[in-house]
């Protein structure tokens, strides 16, 4: 790893001060680029890794029908939009991957955002005044926290998927309940069953983050809703990720079309962004096909999380109660959690380690993320990496250094 110099800069912003007080507590970050492909296997300066810390849960990134319907786009569309989806980067690519998406999720009409990020905070920023109320679940992801934040709007957040503590603080006809279908540091659901009879008794809108459950979860990789059996009728607002299980990048916000239309008039970071690619938009069509004929890819993928839970409880770790994809590790203060991970990086196993302030303090932990395109022997291998889990105090997690 190469050395971080940080360089104290005078005048109003300490940004060296910062570097420094972070690097201190070890929880200083850096970007380390990857060779090739990000699938199950990884190459990071030279060296092969088996790969733990992909969301491509279906191992769809290197697919070539997908590659070939990019390639196609880009013949027909060009690299890149040309300009905002209301002037001329609105293309039939794009309104087809919409009429596909809708079709599939049981939605009236669907629009498409650049990133997750940015359609999380479209839609609380275009919705909520400063009449309204939103309840959030304490762990939803930072750019529902981060907007919730800055808007007129009262926030208040119930603890982790407590219905108990929701219920005791929602007003009638007030606002907006949002949630995520899976926990994207835990790996846990949200319980959609109960949100949505909440939502309904309380004459309240509910929304979805399903950016981690969508392809993964449910009949034909529908998502958590259809995993857990729940109406998408009742769930107003929906939220879904092109950049994990579908393998290439992208979002869209669904529910009804009014809802559509008004986002299309009233979500600034729709309207003032440049769209994305056509071609992007042909490649996520296509994904869409491979995910819901993935059946077989999903058992299997159940298959590997059950056996990596097992093998990992036998070895005396602690994990998340999550039976998806994402299986959190916890190890508790950040160096030990850098330890291990630097410790099974020098086996060849590439896992991050995720600290504070991406998780509370004191649950720093090995976010392990597994994949359709991992095999049975790669999860005995990062369990043998691991190996059994040391006693409390005796500073065996080995290692050093800082990442992620």
């Amino acid at each position: 790893m190469k050395a971080v110099h940080l360089t104290t800069h005078r005048g109003p912003f300490p940004l060296g001060e910062s570097l420094a007080a972070r690097e201190q507590q070890g929880l200083l970050r850096w970007r380390i680029p990857t060779e090739g492909s990000t699938g199950s296997r990884l190459r990071v300066e030279g060296r092969d890794y088996l790969n733990f810390s992909s969301n491509d849960y279906l191992g769809l990134a290197g697919d070539k029908a997908i590659k070939a319907a990019f390639a196609a786009g880009i013949e027909q569309y060009g690299a890149g939009s040309g300009a905002s989806p209301l002037v001329t980067g609105y293309s039939r690519a794009h309104q087809q991957l919409e009429e596909t998406l809708a079709e599939w999720l049981g939605l009236e009409a669907v629009l498409l955002f650049n990133c997750g990020f940015s359609a999380n905070q479209a839609v609380l920023k275009a919705l909520l005044g400063k009449e309204h109320l939103l309840w959030q679940d304490r762990l939803n992801h930072a750019s529902l926290q981060e907007m919730g934040s800055q808007l007129p709007c009262k926030m208040r957040r119930f603890a982790h998927n407590d219905m108990g503590a929701l219920a005791s603080q929602l007003e009638p006809d007030r606002g907006l309940i949002v949630s995520e279908g899976v926990f994207s540091m835990d790996g846990d659901q949200g319980l959609w069953g109960e949100l949505s009879r909440l939502a309904a008794q309380s004459h309240n809108w509910l929304m979805i983050d399903d950016a981690h459950g969508l392809g993964v979860l449910g009949s034909e990789g529908r998502g958590t809703l259809a995993a857990q059996g729940v109406d998408p009728a009742g769930v107003h607002i929906q939220m879904g990720t092109f950049g994990k299980a579908l393998g290439v990048a992208g979002a869209f916000v669904g529910g009804s079309r009014e809802l559509v239309d008004y986002l299309v008039n009233f979500a600034r970071h729709y309207v003032y962004s440049t769209h994305m690619p056509a071609a992007q938009a042909c490649a996520v069509s296509e994904s869409i096909r491979r995910v819901r004929a993935a059946d077989e890819g999903r058992a299997h993928l159940s298959r590997l999380i059950a056996r990596f839970r097992q093998g990992a409880g036998q070895l005396g770790w602690t994990l998340g109660n999550s039976e998806t994809p994402i299986q959190p590790l916890l190890v508790g203060e950040s160096r030990a959690a850098l330890a291990l991970s630097e410790r099974l990086k020098a086996a060849g196993l590439w896992v991050g380690a995720i600290r504070p302030p991406t998780v509370p303090q004191g649950t720093a932990r090995l976010r392990i993320t597994l994949s359709a395109a991992h095999r049975e022997e790669d999860i005995d291998r990062l369990l043998a990496g691991l190996g059994p889990c040391p006693e409390p105090g005796t500073g065996s997690l080995g290692g050093g250094g800082s990442h992620g």
